[in-house]
């Protein structure tokens, strides 16, 4: 071997090393960065030189089983949080304050009634009974409707962000494919667009598609285009308003809806199918039942025609603004607006007498009467308690069942709630456990090992000092050679 082969030799093994000494720096810096991976420098010889790929640490099944879990556990976190904030219509148990509580208290103040019809201050207190549980009825629904403003905040807000992140991701995706086609490095760039698939996993479920020139393309869990070389534009439809009841806008990409029944390709994971499910079906459920329930009391309480002339029967202690007419189904948002009958309640100021209560006529109409001109009259108020305790049909749709008390529709209710909580609750910390472990499976294959790094670090340096050495001993050689022929 010449000297100046030997001389290029140890040179280009000098520059490696220092190349991969650079990246061991690199590495270690970047160590406590959650989204750097690890970089790998891979030795190519060219031409009899040596020379430093950069190549990155990756293994995409991991990352994929971590996006999906990602997606999973956000959505089941939106859901709890939303049914959390539900339960505070049920309040805790020990208070009294839920309406199946405020029902049960208004049929021992009803059977206290009963047994004493002519005392005023027992029927006092069946009325502030009764203006309680409809008191409690209106404040859920006045909550539904709140955490269903608050969710509707979220979603749009949601949506902001995957288009933010649509929009970062576009210009990292471009760097890594001009990078790859310059041959620059371009793994940190490959880091940042991993990153942002990360992020965006969080908010919708995302499967990634790897193409040629080091390019990606996105979709949805349900396979709509999400990213394939621009953007998707993603939006809320404003076009329909959140009411009562109703279920709110659909979230459509490039126009097509990706929420909703009408949705031909529906969301299955992320953040934002969470908060619509919160929105427009568990609140919207809920709803529903609390109309049921409140349909339930008008009905109990209802008064009807004892003159056997065929009339519809009328609203009694609880009424709404539909009143007196009762509903065949109950409107939506019924829960919001009944309320106590002004003719049974003086202290409303509009007239009313606690007599009409036992004795019937609230509709102010004569063949509505229940009394016998005595104020022992207590036929009615038996009625009213074998009422409540009667089995009554709910709408099986509702998923408590088809026939019950309402006493125990009430409760049904409350536990649906619960049940459902303690589902998500539980779903939550599976789904988060199995994060867990993709994270650190992901973790093991691609994140920086400082003993590793330090190993590594010393082989280099040996390297380094060996190849610095040759030279020193190339350069005493050259120089006794040049004397020589001086």
């Amino acid at each position: 071997m010449s000297l100046s082969v030997a001389y290029n030799t140890a040179r280009s093994s000098l520059q490696a090393s220092q190349s991969q000494m650079a990246l061991v720096s690199r590495n270690t810096a970047g160590a406590s960065d959650p989204g750097y991976s690890r970089k790998i420098g891979a030795l190519v010889t060219t031409d009899g030189a040596a020379r430093v790929t950069v190549l990155r640490a990756s293994d995409r099944a991991l990352l994929n089983k971590m996006l999906e879990t990602t997606s999973d556990v956000a959505m089941q976190q939106s859901l709890l949080e939303g049914l959390q904030r539900l339960s505070q219509t049920i309040s805790d148990p020990e208070l009294d304050e839920s309406p199946a509580a405020r029902l049960g208290a208004l049929s021992a103040a009803l059977q206290q009634y009963a047994n004493a019809p002519e005392d005023t201050v027992l029927a006092r207190g069946f009325v502030k009974a009764a203006t309680d549980l409809a008191t409690s009825l209106n404040q859920a629904t006045s909550t539904i409707n709140a955490i269903r403003q608050e969710t509707q905040v979220q979603i749009t807000d949601s949506v902001a962000r995957i288009n933010d992140i649509l929009t970062k991701f576009k210009a990292a995706n471009d760097e890594v494919m001009s990078g790859s086609a310059l041959g620059r490095d371009v793994t940190d760039a490959l880091d940042t667009r991993d990153q942002l698939i990360s992020q965006l996993s969080e908010e919708i479920g995302v499967t990634v598609v790897y193409r040629a020139d080091n390019d990606v393309a996105l979709y949805t869990d349900s396979g709509v285009p999400l990213f394939d070389r621009l953007p998707r534009s993603v939006k809320y439809d404003t076009g329909v308003s959140l009411v009562t009841g109703k279920p709110g806008g659909a979230i459509l990409i490039d126009n097509v809806p990706v929420t909703g029944d009408s949705s031909p390709m529906p969301l299955s994971s992320g953040s934002l199918v969470g908060l619509v499910k919160v929105r427009d079906d568990i609140a919207i459920g809920y709803q529903r039942q609390l109309d049921e329930l409140a349909q339930g009391l008008i009905s109990a309480f209802a008064e009807t025609d004892k003159t056997g002339g065929g009339k519809d029967p009328q609203a009694g202690v609880f009424t709404y603004p539909g009143g007196p007419d009762i509903a065949a189904t109950a409107p939506i948002g019924l829960a919001g607006s009944i309320k106590v009958n002004g003719a049974v309640d003086p202290s409303q100021g509009t007239g009313g007498k606690y007599e009409r209560i036992r004795d019937g006529g609230i509709t102010a109409d004569v063949d509505y009467t229940y009394g016998d001109g005595t104020a022992s009259f207590s036929g009615r108020l038996y009625q009213l308690i074998d009422n409540l305790k009667a089995d009554r049909d709910f709408d099986s749709g509702l998923g408590l069942g088809e026939k019950m008390t309402l006493q125990d529709f009430a409760s049904s209710s409350a536990g649906w709630v619960e049940a459902k909580r303690q589902d998500a609750s539980q779903q939550v910390a599976y789904q988060t456990t199995l994060l867990a472990q993709a994270s650190e499976a992901l973790s093991n294959a691609t994140d920086v090992n400082m003993d590793d790094e330090t190993a590594l670090m010393l082989q280099l340096e040996k390297s380094y000092s060996a190849s610095a050495k040759l030279i020193s001993v190339i350069n005493q050689m050259l120089q006794t050679l040049l004397n020589s022929v001086g």
